[in-house]
């Protein structure tokens, strides 16, 4: 009996041996030796790959960065405090990803893909990394599509075409996120997504940019990833990659996304007090020497496919912003020589009610006139032209017209009401077919309206083609030009209206 129980526990143990799984993993562990604002310096960690996703204690998540050889320095994306000295670290074996799919459009989202809009888990369709390489030349196509704005002064002079790279730059507060947002409005209703990337601005700030884009409707087909100004440093340098990988993943689908970076010079400082925490040798103004390509491989992920390739597009309309007017500083200058063009803002015109505060003579757009549609190039040929030499005119006017010739004069004249009709109201963006008219009224049939009723004569224009003439927007809306026969009914329209127009100071002359 001892003998048969013997030989049962003996074949049981072999079955169970045979049996046994052995399912058995490698983890790649390390300790964590020193921590603090933000950075753990971490020993172990052989396997580690650059931008990988490394496990903290409290499910707190890391992200490597630095790769020496006996340590690791991680950038913590949490709360820091929680990392103490001693922790085990586990490397996760994945490299950074963001969620991505139709199911963000509308959303508030941090640079993880978490939502802050408190409306639970977007149900997104996949995941794509946030480093990604920038589509090389052969899948690229030359930009032909324009991207309207809405802004008579940058539709006009300053044209930008889906897969462009346009900056907005400027000192602060002269409206370079109300021209970013005018944009995002005025693509209500068509066929492009846009996504605004908020890194390091006040809470207050974007809560502001959320309420505008709703009250107008704009969220309908919009995104916003947002990485705050008490947000650790990590998440703020991660962001703008983020939302580009979310305009990846639509543009690879052959959709057309327009992205704007809300600023890269908050980009750049994040980026700099990780580097410095990470202890790599510090630059020009501290910054590391791979600046630039912080920002160069962000920016040339914007692009325009090829119809083999998809035929999607993303347009990048990134913000810097510039200390009194300096656009000769670093940031600033290693951005201008990455985009496409430059739309600066100037204080000066902004402080005399010159809004949008375009100066024409700094600001160039280097591929966008191709996309520009023919109806606008009709109309504004010779407008950038024109208003510079209208400031040269009037600074040399200044010092007294009496001795001035009447073609100088009447150049004046004609600059004067230009100027006054490119200004704008915030959140105010015009269709194509409106602009089209406007500036078609300004080649010659507002010289004898006086400059202080240039806006309301635009308005009751506007008003009146609209009420009168439906037939003239809608042919500039389809066709995208202006034909012989509509140039000719454009003329007798605004004659006819003209003849009706009452100005402010003609009324007030009626009523007394």
């Amino acid at each position: 009996m001892a003998t048969g129980r013997g030989q049962e526990i003996v074949s049981l143990l072999r079955r169970q041996i045979e049996e046994f799984g052995g399912d058995l993993t490698m983890v790649d562990v390390g300790t964590v030796i020193e921590t603090g604002d933000g950075i753990a310096r971490v020993q172990g960690l052989r396997g580690a790959k650059a931008n990988e996703l490394l496990e903290f204690p409290n499910g707190i998540m890391g992200l490597a960065l630095d790769l020496e050889e006996d340590t690791v320095g991680a950038a913590i994306m949490g709360d820091a405090t929680q990392v103490k000295e001693g922790d085990t670290v586990r490397s996760t074996g994945s490299i950074i990803q963001v969620p991505v799919g139709d199911a963000l459009i509308g959303r508030v989202i941090d640079a993880l893909g978490l939502p802050l809009d408190g409306r639970g888990t977007p149900a997104t369709t996949g995941l794509r990394a946030v480093e990604r390489i920038a589509p090389n030349v052969v899948s690229r196509e030359s930009v032909d599509t324009p991207v309207q704005t809405g802004i008579k002064a940058i539709d006009a002079m300053i044209p930008i075409g889906r897969g462009q790279r346009e900056l907005i730059i400027g000192d602060r507060s002269t409206g370079k996120t109300a021209v970013a947002l005018d944009t995002i409005i005025n693509q209500k209703g068509q066929d492009l997504i846009c996504i605004y990337v908020a890194i390091g601005q006040k809470q207050g700030k974007v809560a502001q940019v959320l309420a505008t884009l709703e009250e107008n409707g704009a969220m309908e087909h919009t995104i916003i990833v947002a990485a705050n100004a008490s947000d650790p440093a990590p998440l703020q340098y991660m962001s703008p990659y983020s939302g580009c990988a979310i305009a990846e993943e639509f543009m690879s689908q052959g959709k057309d996304v327009l992205i704007v970076y809300d600023d890269l010079s908050k980009h750049a400082w994040s980026y700099r007090q990780l580097s410095l925490l990470l202890r790599r040798p510090a630059g020009r103004e501290a910054y590391p020497g791979d600046i630039f390509y912080l920002h160069s491989r962000l920016l040339e992920r914007s692009a325009k496919l090829s119809a083999e390739f998809g035929g999607g597009s993303i347009t990048a309309l990134p913000i810097i912003e510039t200390q009194a007017g300096d656009v000769s500083a670093y940031i600033p200058t290693n951005v201008i020589s990455i985009t496409d063009g430059q739309i600066y803002l100037e204080p000066e015109l902004f402080n005399v009610g010159i809004r949008p505060a375009v100066n024409v003579g700094l600001s160039v757009s280097r591929v966008g006139g191709a996309a520009q549609t023919r109806a606008i190039r009709k109309v504004a040929g010779t407008l950038r032209l024109d208003l510079a030499q209208y400031r040269e005119l009037a600074t040399f006017a200044q010092f007294g017209t009496a001795e001035l010739d009447a073609s100088t004069r009447a150049q004046l004249e004609r600059g004067q009401r230009s100027v006054e009709v490119l200004k704008q109201g915030q959140y105010r963006p015009l269709t194509l077919e409106q602009e089209v008219i406007v500036l078609y009224a300004v080649n010659g049939y507002m010289d004898d309206v006086p400059v202080n009723e240039c806006q309301e004569f635009e308005d009751q224009l506007l008003s009146y083609m609209e009420t009168a003439h439906p037939e003239l927007a809608q042919d500039i809306s389809e066709k995208r030009d202006i034909s012989p026969e509509t140039d000719e009914a454009l003329k007798q329209a605004i004659t006819s209206f003209k003849q009706t127009f009452v100005g402010s100071t003609e009324t007030v002359a009626v009523a007394a």
